[in-house]
């Protein structure tokens, strides 16, 4: 038996599927209340509960080989620090820790690019690369990094864990529509685009989900494995996904310092909206930061490969087009999930 934690989110579900294909019995571990649209038709045990609850994990963790630990939260607003640490860190920790007491073989703790300090342009981010441990640059760097932390820890008493720090993650079966994602389609759109200078590396989710399963079989205990892509710029990923849509829309790029100083006062807006924005202080030092990061490691060690940034788009575009067809929509598979009631608390995880 395989868990998956987060496994009704974009990378969550991929992996899940790619598990099923292998013939692989997959109890998935899932929010009280959260939609499981993305698991429709696949045979999956479904556990309603938290990664804060101790208890839920004891139940999910029994009899099972491997964990995958997806679970988290990610934010690029201000304001979200305190449920970020709960769930990036203590709930990282709660999973590390039930993992080591029922004897699971193997634990997947998917982290992030943004767990490693941030370094200047020119140097190359690699795994020997510090992590980002009190990091001013987002509290999503700080929990990400502290919760890889909680789980070395646990590595250091027996815990036969490895690291997975993907980058940018963009693809088809995206059915919360990731912020990535959302970008994407709007890139697709026919009205005005507005862009900023900046680039970042991008990752298919696929690929992805893959090297999680490659992690799992082939990594060193201990080790973090960093899953990069193709780093491209907003421009580049905007006249991609203008091509795959058959667009052709204006856009205008604006000064990185008028588009911060814009975005330090339109996340309040945002957020009384309950809106996310697609530029805000910390996306965009994101963008404009040094995104040379190099996945060699995982190409030697597990045979991880990414596809071509192009075909990511064109078959996330073509999927989302397939899915949201009404004729499409009105032929869904019927649930295959079974649901396993269990005490959970309010918080996510």
């Amino acid at each position: 038996m395989i868990l998956v934690t987060g496994a009704t989110g974009h990378l969550g579900n991929v992996l899940v599927r790619k598990l099923l294909e292998r013939g692989r019995r997959v109890r998935a571990l899932v929010l009280p209340g959260e939609p499981l649209t993305a698991l429709n038709g696949l045979m999956v045990e479904v556990i309603v509960g938290n990664i804060l609850d101790r208890e839920i994990l004891k139940r999910a963790v029994a009899d099972v080989d491997t964990v995958y630990h997806l679970a988290g939260v990610i934010s690029i607003l201000s304001g979200d620090d305190e449920i970020m640490h709960q769930v990036n860190v203590t709930g990282a920790r709660n999973i590390a820790e039930a993992s080591l007491k029922a004897g699971v073989r193997r634990l997947v703790h998917v982290s992030s690019i943004h767990a490693f300090q941030r370094e200047p342009h020119g140097k190359i981010i690699d795994e020997k690369t510090p992590l980002a441990i009190g990091s001013t640059d987002g509290a999503y760097d700080r929990t990400k990094a502290e919760g890889t932390r909680e789980a070395l820890k646990l590595v250091e008493q027996g815990l036969n864990a490895v690291i997975v720090c993907p980058t940018g993650i963009i693809g088809p079966y995206d059915f919360q529509g990731s912020e990535l994602g959302r970008a994407v389609l709007d890139f697709a759109a026919k009205k005005i685009h507005f862009l900023v200078n900046g680039a970042f590396d991008f990752v298919d989710v696929r690929d992805v989900a893959e090297g999680l399963i490659l992690a799992a079989e082939k990594g060193r205990r201990g080790e973090k494995y960093i899953l990069s892509g193709n780093r491209a710029t907003l421009e580049q990923i905007w006249q991609m996904a203008q091509n795959c849509s058959g667009c052709r829309s204006p856009r205008l790029i604006l000064p990185f310092k008028l588009a911060l100083f814009g975005s330090t006062f339109l996340q309040y807006y945002y957020r009384l909206l309950k809106l996310t924005p697609r530029f805000t202080p910390y996306s965009l030092q994101t963008i404009v930061d040094n995104s040379a990061f190099s996945c060699a490691k995982a190409v030697e060690e597990l045979g991880y490969t990414a596809r071509p940034l192009q075909e990511t788009i064109a078959d996330f575009i073509a999927w989302h087009r397939e899915y949201y067809h009404p004729h499409f929509t009105s032929k869904k598979r019927r649930p295959a999930y079974r649901i396993k009631g269990a005490r959970a608390t309010e918080n996510p995880g």
